[in-house]
């Protein structure tokens, strides 16, 4: 309820401006009480949820709680400037932000404008922040593959367009870092994508726009920036500002990838919102709704059907765990509304293994259907291969007599586990992951030291690209190995392999 006192003020307020004016249709009310970003206006009667609202002050804010007698408004700037009894006037709109061609290479905050000081953004739609999810009818089959460049995610986890992948680890795990070579490995293959930052640091999102415009992908990529020194309001309402700008894309028939970093900060936004609105907090102090939270903004991304362009919105959601625990809260709901994760060890992080994939805890529930038949061929056995190693592995540090077959299991699984490293910034091309993959579950490193596999590696791409060209094309080409194909390959690793040991 209203407190007797504030209400009195509105009203002496009110009759003090009073100029003898009929009633007017508009919807205007008047701040009751305003802190920590949030006010609560009397006199809004016509509000609906998620309407936009002018402040007098020329503050914004966003409806957020309806109540009996007055309504909870989450400003995005200007809360300085506003004070009790101001008057508040309803726009009758909802949050609406710009998209268009116009977007790639920029940065903006989560109402469409710039904050890279380029000038104004030129728009060619504007789209509710808030919308339904594409009917399932209207849905398409995820078939067409999205090469991330990682190695071990296209071999093992692959991701398809349309699908929702979540990328989980603690922090300093290399979450991000898969999520911006994903982005650099979509040059020239007509995917836009989007980076959508919450509360990261500026020097951080700074430091990924440079490397991003320094490889080219700001050709084709934009930022959507809610920064930690921006309100709760502004971070809640980033991701669902970059879905929007994404959707006119995908509307339109075109491929979008989407990276949310992270939704464990956006989440703790909403909390924030949710306090200061006084709802009911729940579990971990987080309000009742907070699946809901996440699952109306990751089922925007969808892979439509042919009859509605056939365009797509791939999603890379990330979130942060503590010391591993992915069965806490937040990791668990978006574990349940994604379709697979690729899970990041810290241990393995710090032992040099980097990605730093988890394969045993990772899985893609949809990729298998869109992984190109290449991969799908070589890579086979690759899973396996890794599981066996890791079980012998641990046996074999109780016991040194082991049988032969153990010894070149292990052999194996050491090479298979150095070929799986990848520098940051070096994404492979799929018929350089044939190529590679062929050669290492084959077994064709097994006369290769194990500290000499990476540069046998890097030797035997370039000898392929300067000597079977025409090899890597027709694989890049039909994305299939042929019989034909295959023996060539294996041609080409003897090849090599007569010419290293020739070599002095």
């Amino acid at each position: 309820m209203v407190e007797f006192g504030d209400l009195t003020k509105v009203l002496e307020k009110q009759i003090e401006g009073w100029e003898g004016k009929p009633p007017s249709s508009d919807s205007i009310g008047s701040v009751v009480q305003v802190g920590d970003s949030v006010a609560s206006v009397y006199g809004l009667d016509r509000a609906i949820y998620g309407e936009l609202v002018e402040f007098s002050s020329g503050a914004e804010g966003i409806v957020l709680n309806l109540e009996e007698d007055r309504v909870g408004c989450v400003l995005f700037s200007g809360e300085n400037l506003v004070k009790d009894g101001e008057e508040v006037r309803g726009t009758g709109k909802v949050v609406s932000v710009p998209s268009g061609q116009g977007m790639l290479g920029r940065v903006v905050n989560p109402l469409g404008e710039p904050v890279d000081g380029k000038g104004p953004v030129t728009a060619e739609a504007y789209l509710p922040v808030e919308s339904p999810a594409v009917p399932v009818i209207d849905r398409g089959t995820v078939d067409t593959p999205l090469q991330t460049g990682a190695l071990s995610v296209d071999a093992m986890i692959p991701i398809g367009r349309g699908q929702r992948e979540l990328i989980i680890g603690d922090r300093q795990t290399g979450k991000t870092a898969i999520a911006i070579d994903a982005i650099i490995n979509q040059k020239g293959k007509d995917v836009y994508c989007v980076y959508c930052a919450i509360g990261q640091k500026s020097s951080s999102v700074a430091a990924i726009i440079k490397n991003l415009d320094k490889f080219g992908a700001m050709d084709y990529t934009f930022v959507v920036l809610a920064s930690a020194s921006d309100s709760a309001a502004l971070q809640y309402l980033a991701p669902y500002s970059a879905v929007a700008m994404a959707e006119h894309f995908m509307l339109k028939g075109k491929d979008v990838l989407i990276v949310y970093d992270d939704l464990s900060k956006h989440a703790v936004a909403y909390r924030t919102i949710s306090l200061l609105l006084r709802r009911p907090p729940g579990r971990e102090a987080f309000p009742g709704d907070v699946f809901y939270l996440h699952s109306r903004l990751l089922e925007r991304s969808a892979k439509l059907s042919a009859e509605r362009g056939g365009g797509s919105i791939t999603a890379l959601p990330i979130v942060e765990t503590q010391a591993g625990d992915i069965s806490s809260y937040i990791p668990t709901n978006v574990i349940s509304i994604t379709d697979g994760q690729i899970f990041l060890d810290s241990e393995l992080f710090n032992s040099g293994f980097r990605p730093a994939v988890d394969v045993g805890l990772s899985v893609s529930r949809v990729g298998g259907s869109a992984q190109s038949k290449a991969i799908r061929k070589v890579s086979g056995r690759l899973r396996l291969d890794l599981a066996q190693y890791r079980e012998m592995a641990a046996f074999a540090q109780f016991g040194s007599d082991l049988d032969k077959a153990t010894q070149d299991k292990l052999a194996q699984g050491e090479r298979l586990m150095e070929v799986l490293k990848q520098p940051q910034y070096a994404p492979y091309r799929l018929e350089e992951q044939v190529a590679i993959l062929f050669v290492s579950v084959s077994g064709g490193l097994m006369d290769v030291e194990v500290s000499k596999v990476s540069r046998f590696i890097r030797d035997f791409l370039e000898y392929l690209k300067s000597h079977y060209g025409s090899l890597l094309e027709n694989i890049a080409k039909t994305g299939a190995l042929s019989a034909d194909l295959e023996a060539e390959l294996a041609k080409a690793v003897e090849d090599f392999k007569q010419i290293k040991e020739n070599r002095p």
